[in-house]
């Protein structure tokens, strides 16, 4: 994980349901909002009886405001990184990015439909189906196969990370992820056997980096 602080900007994502254009926007504003006009940076002949000499120049006076909102700039993006929320915080940005993947509402422009199946039906009887029309996608896709099986395996290594480091005696936690592994383990086999193994299959198992035992054979942990 990146360390703490601008680093950990480097990905859309942050803390607190927050884009890195909202947090640089709201940066913008705060400094425009935070600078003076020009003219509260002019050097007044005399102040309460303090001389000019006493005071700082109008150039001491914008670097040391830059310095502030610097300063300032830097402590919200480092409230706002990722690395520093909780694991709750990490999986709901995981989430949102597996939606935004394998979520059809995405990957059916990108994606060829899955092989089809023989029509048997004679070619006098065939009529245009409308079918795609009548069950066009309305909203984000979270409830797809793909995803799930995306949501299961980002369960699955942040569990088995726990477990390797600090949770080797944790029964409860062992059970769990083997749960997960089978339940991941079905939903493969379904979109084999729904997709006939085709690209929006060979898709979520290429990309999440998954192998045929995953899906095949009695897994045992």
């Amino acid at each position: 994980d990146d360390a703490p602080g601008p680093q950990s900007e480097r990905d859309e994502h942050l803390n607190f349901y927050l884009s890195k254009q909202e947090l640089e926007q709201g940066l913008e504003h705060s400094r425009w909002l935070s600078t003076p006009p020009a003219s509260a940076f002019k050097d007044d002949n005399n102040i309460s009886g303090v001389t000019t000499s006493d005071l700082f120049t109008p150039e001491e006076k914008q670097a040391q405001l830059a310095q502030q909102q610097t300063t300032a700039n830097e402590a919200l993006r480092r409230i706002a990184s990722l690395s520093l929320g909780s694991s709750k915080d990490r999986l709901r940005v995981n989430i949102q990015r597996i939606i935004d993947t394998f979520g059809r509402h995405n990957t059916d422009s990108t994606l060829p439909p899955r092989p089809k199946d023989q029509d048997r039906t004679p070619y006098n009887l065939r009529t245009p189906s409308s079918l795609d029309q009548a069950n066009q996608r309305v909203g984000l896709d979270t409830g797809s196969s793909e995803v799930q099986i995306a949501i299961l395996t980002a369960k699955i290594r942040t569990l088995s990370s726990f477990l390797s480091d600090r949770g080797r005696m944790d029964k409860v936690n062992k059970r769990n992820l083997r749960l997960l592994v089978h339940r991941r383990q079905k939903l493969l086999r379904y979109l084999e056997r729904k997709e006939r193994g085709g690209p929006r299959f060979q898709n979520v198992v290429d990309v999440l980096g998954l192998t045929e035992g995953m899906w095949r054979g009695e897994i045992s942990l």
